[in-house]
């Protein structure tokens, strides 16, 4: 389920990228490892085939936290709820999996390349501000 969902602007209207937060509640949303390649899936590099993707896991106050880095054409997110199929070239995504104790939550951060960029601090911020509680 979609907790929150911020819009943070670029240079340009054109330029806005997403940040969102999902919450499902303990034991679902998927594996760790199923949503990080589902998420890769969803960026493809010129080849037409999933991009490369850098992903780490550390460990923030106590909690595990997956990462993930990608670009390329973002094709969005599929499945049955997508309306239409989509083609962002030029796109990025910052994701996180925080293993939370009453359930994961889930964060990505999508749009096109410069605007991801130029927030990756604040992306960073938010993902160190999570506790164990």
């Amino acid at each position: 389920m979609r907790a929150a969902t911020y819009s943070v602007p670029g240079a340009t209207p054109a330029d806005a990228a997403e940040c969102v937060v999902y919450f499902f509640g303990a034991g679902k949303g998927g594996t760790v490892d199923a949503n990080i390649e589902r998420w890769r899936g969803q960026f493809l590099g010129n080849d037409g085939k999933p991009h490369n993707a850098q992903v780490s896991r550390r460990e923030v106050h106590g909690v595990a936290v997956t990462l993930i880095d990608t670009s390329g054409t973002y094709t969005g997110m599929g499945g049955p709820m997508a309306k239409e199929p989509t083609s962002n070239p030029g796109y990025r995504l910052l994701g996180a999996i925080v293993e939370g104790p009453g359930g994961n939550v889930f964060i990505k951060f999508t749009g096109p390349e410069k605007t991801v960029a130029a927030n990756r601090q604040k992306f960073d911020q938010l993902i160190n501000s999570f506790d164990k509680e």
